[in-house]
């Protein structure tokens, strides 16, 4: 049985393709149209499929969408409509509304182009995809679904978590109705206890607070992460008033002038100020200490030992090494497409797993590599065609160890592309962590603000060895401190707060990246290096040869191991 999953309903647009429980392929819209995060101008703003992503799905799992037996999108407008089902029958005018009593966060032609979702993939694949998504019809030969969004972030995490038995918790900025949902999987059947309706979100909140400090909502969020190390919670007291635990699974977000509160915006671009960095910690300090109440809530009403966290808010890694740390749970794990991109993959479980009556999940999700890989001699052609010198190389880990222990910046292009937002060693910029300058010449290459720190990747076995407590981390989705013995040897990638946001990589996980960090440590003595997404700022990860090529030719990198091939730039002055 095949299943196709779709998020195209607010941003981050992408799609999933299982084959009976299995996860074949998944990607965001925004690596093939190089649009981040698939905000288009209007009228396309959000709710275009991804149709790219879709056609990637189909080309791996070898099938046209005729072929596929269900379709499942990541939202349900039923849940805004209820019973009023004919009120956005296209064509519909951008300024009207079904009526004078239209009560829904969602203008009537946005809910409209998610109503007819069905139609749009049927018929509106771009030309040159047409060929994959021929002989489908609005009836299908498929079945479509509309999948609760919060459902789809809670199946994105227990459907694909190393668990049998394991809590839920869900946040992030909206869906239809919720913000924030429990629930515990158990005995291969998903309970969900409860939910926070909105306007009450935390996601919101951070949100909002990020346009405050002069930065991009539903996108700059991490930054705010990052801004907040250098702060105090001077603002916290009068923050913790305006978000209130009440127990029993509830908090509320209190409507705020957030100016009032705060004093002025800062402009886009503008200075930062210490106002700024205090305005950060105090969001960081106030979201984590009600994420721990409700942590501790949900774990005294399922008594699992496990938590699975899904939504856009559970890629706040530092929030993350809190509740691992001082929460009740024995285990932490994270969806690493925990944002909404995720729920593409949490849909196309979520009906797989129903459709099929499986009462065990058959995958776990130990690995984020599911994109799309090229291969050698598609990256061959490509180099022969820019007439660029560059070299096959017979031990590409060995040989890129070489380049980066000459402090040299690389391109690393290897496998199959990242599934969710961070370079997870196939789509990544390497460096070497022993150089105290090395985050600063990181951010001038990818154009980023200088407060943004770098995160380490290392060995699985040797993880414990330079940072505290650590554990299995693969998708960078925890922070650890780094051990005060060895902060010296790997300056890089320690946080002004002493921390570091840990990868950790096993032979079996990725054998090139591994093989690559024993060969430098082979060199130096550290099995660390620094890893960055491979993109500039504004621009996503790159995807193609092509798009690394660019990537790499028009910034100042160093090197680009692309496949077994090496194009070093200092090779191209020389005769």
């Amino acid at each position: 049985m095949l299943t196709l999953g779709i998020n195209a309903a607010f941003h981050d647009c992408a799609a999933c393709i299982a084959r009976d429980g299995i996860v074949l392929a998944a990607a965001e819209e925004e690596r093939f149209t190089r649009i981040k995060h698939g905000k288009r101008p209007l009228p396309f703003t959000v709710w275009q499929l991804p149709f790219h992503a879709i056609d990637y799905c189909l080309r791996e799992a070898g099938v046209r969408l005729a072929e596929v037996d269900h379709v499942a999108y990541a939202y349900d407008p039923w849940l805004q409509l209820g019973d009023r089902r004919d009120a956005l029958a296209l064509p519909l005018e951008p300024s009207r509304t079904p009526d004078a009593e239209w009560q829904s966060p969602w203008e009537p032609l946005s809910l409209s182009y998610v109503v007819n979702a069905p139609r749009q993939l049927a018929s509106g694949a771009p030309h040159h995809l047409r060929e994959r998504f021929a002989g489908a019809r609005v009836d299908g030969p498929y079945r479509w679904h509309f999948v609760e969004h919060h459902l789809a972030h809670e199946a994105s995490a227990f459907l694909a978590a190393p668990f049998d038995d394991c809590a839920v918790l869900t946040l992030d900025g909206r869906g239809e109705r919720a913000s924030t949902c429990y629930g515990q999987f158990r005995d291969g059947r998903y309970q969900r206890l409860h939910e926070v309706r909105l306007p009450h979100s935390l996601g919101l909140l951070y949100e909002a607070i990020t346009t405050h400090l002069g930065f991009l909502h539903s996108s700059d969020e991490y930054k705010v992460m990052a801004l907040a190390s250098y702060g105090t919670p001077a603002f916290a007291a009068e923050l913790s008033e305006r978000v209130r635990w009440h127990g029993n699974g509830n908090f509320t977000v209190a409507d705020t002038d957030w100016q009032q509160l705060f004093g002025p915006a800062r402009l886009r671009g503008g200075p930062l100020e210490q106002r700024h960095f205090d305005i950060a910690r105090s969001l960081q300090l106030v979201l984590e200490e009600t994420v721990l109440q409700m942590a501790s809530w949900l774990h005294d009403r399922t008594g699992a030992r496990h938590l699975a966290l899904a939504g856009g808010v559970a890629l706040n890694c530092v929030m993350n090494a809190r509740l691992r740390d001082e929460g009740p749970w024995e285990q932490v794990w994270v969806q690493p497409a925990a944002g909404d991109a995720g729920t593409a993959l949490g849909a196309a479980l979520w009906v797989d797993h129903e459709q099929r009556g499986a009462p065990r999940r058959r995958w776990q999700m130990d690995h984020a590599f599911l994109g799309p890989a090229y291969g050698d001699d598609d990256i061959e052609a490509l180099l022969l065609q820019a007439r660029l010198p560059f070299r096959r190389s017979a031990d590409i880990a060995r040989d890129t160890a070489a380049l980066l222990a000459e402090d040299k910046v690389i391109g690393w292009f290897q496998q199959r592309m990242e599934f969710g937002p961070r370079s997870l060693g196939a789509r990544s910029i390497l460096a070497s962590p022993l150089n105290p300058g090395m985050q600063a010449r990181l951010n001038l290459i990818k154009d980023r603000e200088d407060f943004r720190p770098v995160a380490p990747v290392v060995t699985e076995e040797a993880a414990a060895d330079w940072f505290e407590r650590a554990t299995v981390a693969p998708f960078m989705t925890f922070v650890f401190r780094v051990r005060a013995d060895r902060a010296g040897r790997i300056p890089a990638v320690r946080h002004v707060d002493g921390t570091a946001r840990v990868q950790t990589v096993r032979a079996g996980q990725n054998p090139q990246l591994h093989a690559l960090l024993q060969a430098f440590e082979s060199r130096t003595g550290v099995p660390v290096l620094v890893n960055t997404s491979f993109n500039t700022r504004g621009e996503p990860i790159v995807c193609t040869p092509r798009d690394a090529l660019e990537s790499f030719c028009t910034t100042p990198l160093d090197a680009l191991a692309i496949g077994p091939f090496i194009v070093d730039k200092s090779a191209w002055a020389k005769p």
